[in-house]
């Protein structure tokens, strides 16, 4: 099964409608090599009149993303000291185009979006970031870096690459390329194994704590830890904490009634008010402002 479309899965996208009021999103699968390392690639393009920004609020997955964009559309609040100066320190009219790696974004995160653009991305799963890498995938979160610096891709040809076609299908694979060659063979297995443990929490809602994915998963709960921080850059408490936010965020947005108190007790919180305190600080608003601003 490919990727669902952004109309069908919009977790993470704050306030969607009027996300596709102003881009345009495609997804494409990871293929075969890819299989367990990436989630999908994603394309997005966009066109604001001369003079507009436009600021998108994201509240991320937990995982990481491999880009190729205009160098302003990179995260907002996070560190950004080793990647290229922006356009105005430049002296460039325009932002150069760049690519680079994004670790998982522990908070809510935002782009800042200009004149026409486009972005080839790949998202990794949960696990996948560190099939890359030759270290722990925690070293990188909350962290922008050049792609070639973090995984050896040649950044140069890779940009000239993806400009020198108009064909999104084309771009796509050429960053599926120029990844698939970055693979670390002796690393796959063991992150294929985090993404599918990942997996189990993002879709199995009787699974509530770490101790469940653990003896689901045949290890133990340090052994476990140990994986994640290593493949994911997150716990695996996190990571289940993260998802249960996404659907948590995506059932008001669809006007569903969300029961607090038994996501709360479920994720092991000490009180609802805890749960919504960390929703609010997620997503920038409470649930009734979430709500009414996207109902």
């Amino acid at each position: 099964m490919g990727p669902r479309p952004v109309s069908e899965d919009s977790r993470g996208i704050i306030e969607p409608a009027a996300f596709q009021r102003r881009y345009q999103l495609n997804r494409h699968p990871a293929g075969p090599e890819l299989d367990g390392l990436i989630s999908w690639f994603w394309v997005v393009s966009w066109a604001l009149p001369p003079g507009r920004q436009h600021v998108q609020e994201l509240l991320t997955h937990p995982c990481a993303n491999l880009y190729v964009s205009p160098r302003e559309v990179s995260p907002r609040g996070v560190s950004l000291r080793e990647v290229s100066p922006t356009a105005a320190e430049a002296g460039q009219t325009s932002p150069p185009t760049t690519a680079e790696l994004e670790g998982v974004l522990l908070n809510r995160s935002s782009r800042r979006m200009s004149g026409e653009g486009i972005c080839v991305a790949a998202m990794t799963t949960p696990g996948g970031l560190g099939a890359f890498l030759t270290g722990p995938a925690a070293e990188y979160n909350d962290r922008v870096v050049l792609l070639g610096q973090a995984i050896g891709t040649d950044d140069t040809a890779l940009i000239d690459s993806i400009q020198s076609t108009d064909d999104e299908l084309t771009k796509v694979a050429v960053l599926r390329q120029a990844l698939e060659t970055a693979v670390k063979p002796e690393r796959a297995e063991p992150a294929r194994e985090v993404a599918r443990i990942a997996r189990c929490a993002e879709t199995d809602r009787t699974i509530r704590k770490a101790e469940q994915l653990a003896a689901q998963s045949g290890t133990s709960v340090r052994t476990l830890q140990r994986m994640f921080a290593e493949y994911a850059g997150v716990s695996p408490t996190w990571v289940l904490r993260r998802y249960r936010l996404l659907d948590a965020a995506e059932s008001v947005r669809n006007g569903e009634n969300v029961k607090w108190a038994r996501i709360a007790a479920d994720l092991g919180y000490s009180d609802q008010a805890h749960l919504i305190r960390d929703f609010s600080a997620a997503i920038g608003s409470t649930p009734a402002a979430y709500a009414k601003a996207t109902g």
